[in-house]
């Protein structure tokens, strides 16, 4: 089974009470915010640069990882979380935008494994494509329903984290118990987990609640990570050709 990663968000996603914006305010939206949502989708962009060429350094190194995939993971996710902290201290600097390109290079590398699998289908680079357009669709969808939703969603930031946080919990008891099912409904959680945390993540953007775009593109990044491997684990498992 390939062990999913799920990074651990930093940075403080309180903002806003169940406060109800009117439509005038949603209109409105501030010189400031589509500032950030631009430099985000700008940043999110360059990423994918470090991403694709650590898949390519994960597919000829896999072999490291599936050897010690508990130890791995471990490591993985310590590397992450301490990423994170450093990318929040530098949010400010050209080294913050550094440390998150290192960053989203390492977890390229993390899906080497599975894309190994991918390639040892017949069917399995088609798979790979298909989990690109979906995670796509979503983060198109999730944009749409964060611009239309009147309400904040500031309420959802403390039960979306307990929710990643039983998921990393069920994900690395599984890394033990190796249950396919529980994989697979790890997978399906995760993709409904983080896709609502898109949702929260665009909404505060576009509302000003995250004024900083290399925050702001982390916790997109990290979303958008999480429910591509998830979606590409769930069509591998369920519509992989491996004659």
């Amino acid at each position: 089974m390939q062990p999913e990663l799920k990074p651990v968000r930093t940075d403080d996603r309180s903002f806003g009470r169940g406060t109800t914006y009117d439509a005038a305010q949603d209109v409105a939206v501030s010189v400031d915010s589509q500032k950030v949502l631009r430099n985000t989708y700008m940043l999110l962009a360059l990423t994918m640069v470090p991403t694709v060429i650590g898949a390519w350094i994960g597919i000829a190194t896999a072999g490291i990882i599936v050897g010690s995939p508990i130890i791995s993971t471990l490591v993985m996710l310590g590397a992450v979380i301490g990423l994170q902290f450093a990318i929040a201290a530098n949010r400010n600097s050209g080294l913050g935008v550094a440390l998150l390109l290192l960053m989203t290079g390492l977890l390229g590398w993390w899906l080497g494994p599975i894309l190994n699998v991918a390639l040892s289908m017949k069917n399995g680079m088609q798979l790979v494509g298909y989990a690109a357009v979906g995670t796509g669709v979503i983060f198109f969808a999730m944009g749409a329903v964060a611009q239309a939703i009147k309400r904040d969603l500031g309420f959802m930031g403390k039960f979306l984290v307990v929710g990643m946080i039983a998921l990393l919990i069920a994900m690395i008891a599984n890394l033990f118990l190796q249950i396919p099912a529980l994989a697979l409904t790890i997978s399906t959680l995760v993709i409904l987990v983080f896709s609502l945390f898109l949702v929260y993540d665009l909404q505060r953007i576009m509302r000003g609640g995250e004024t900083n775009y290399v925050m702001a593109t982390t916790g997109v990044y990290l979303s958008l990570f999480n429910i591509f491997s998830s979606l590409l684990h769930l069509l591998l498992a369920l519509a992989g050709d491996r004659d």
